[in-house]
């Protein structure tokens, strides 16, 4: 997307795990991570995942086809705190979509990380996402990707199973990491048990809950989470601060 008001375009700020509304005239308007770099705002990236009506009309607009678009919103992953550190990134499924940004920031300020470490898990090889991307990240220099599925077919050569799985192939340093994750609430879970479990501390876990986002203000309700609102205190919410509600589904 590209902003059409030249002095708009010039002021958007964003960072990374922020999000925007995405406006479709007639249609509605739904909430799309930012992926793009922040460095270079006037240029706008969104990965859409035609699920509904708004996103439906969304993937069938062409070039010079204008939406509404306000933000952005939320609050974003660590990277400031991060620099300096191993950062181990956690997804399954489209969740990936929230890190993409994270991970282009990091590639084009390499000297300023440690290790980089994508642990990606999904369904089906179908469902890869970003899959030239994936490649193109793991040539980056101290730089690992791992890629998983639960059902192989024959053109896979990668990781078979939940992934979890990884964990005990890759080496997480709990007193120089931080991680980020993203992606269906129960794969988080287990990932989170599993990293606890291996002496990862619990204020060095990232999640993005992006869960029935409608106002991004916090005032409708929906995405209530406990005593927090995912689209005003979160998306981007540090484990100890959510723990005693994220532990039970039913919340």
């Amino acid at each position: 997307l590209r902003l059409r008001d030249e002095a708009t375009r010039r002021a958007f700020r964003f960072r990374p795990g922020q999000f925007d509304m995405v406006y479709v005239f007639g249609a509605g308007e739904v909430p799309i991570s930012i992926v793009s770099d922040p460095d270079e705002p006037e240029s706008l990236d969104h990965t859409i995942r035609v699920v509904g009506n708004v996103t439906g009309v969304l993937d069938r607009l062409g070039p010079g086809d204008m939406v509404g678009l306000r933000g952005p919103y939320g609050s974003w992953w660590p990277l400031e705190e991060a620099r300096g550190k191993d950062v181990v990134l956690v997804t399954g499924g489209l969740g990936c979509a929230p890190v993409v940004a994270v991970i282009n920031y990091i590639v084009r300020r390499r000297d300023a990380y440690g290790a980089l470490k994508i642990l990606h898990g999904i369904k089906t090889p179908r469902d890869l996402v970003f899959r030239e991307r994936f490649r193109a990240w793991a040539r980056h220099p101290n730089t690992e990707v791992y890629l998983t599925v639960d059902r192989p077919d024959r053109t896979w050569r990668y990781h078979v199973g939940m992934v979890t799985n990884l964990f005990s192939q890759v080496r997480i340093d709990p007193t120089r990491s931080v991680v980020m994750m993203c992606g269906p609430e129960v794969m988080m879970r287990y990932a989170v048990r599993s990293l606890l479990a291996n002496g990862m501390p619990a204020d060095g876990v990232f999640l993005s809950m992006e869960r029935n986002m409608k106002c991004a203000v916090g005032f409708c309700g929906h995405c209530q989470f406990g005593p927090e609102f995912v689209c005003k205190d979160g998306p981007i919410f540090r484990y100890d601060r959510i723990r005693r509600w994220f532990e039970h589904p039913d919340i």
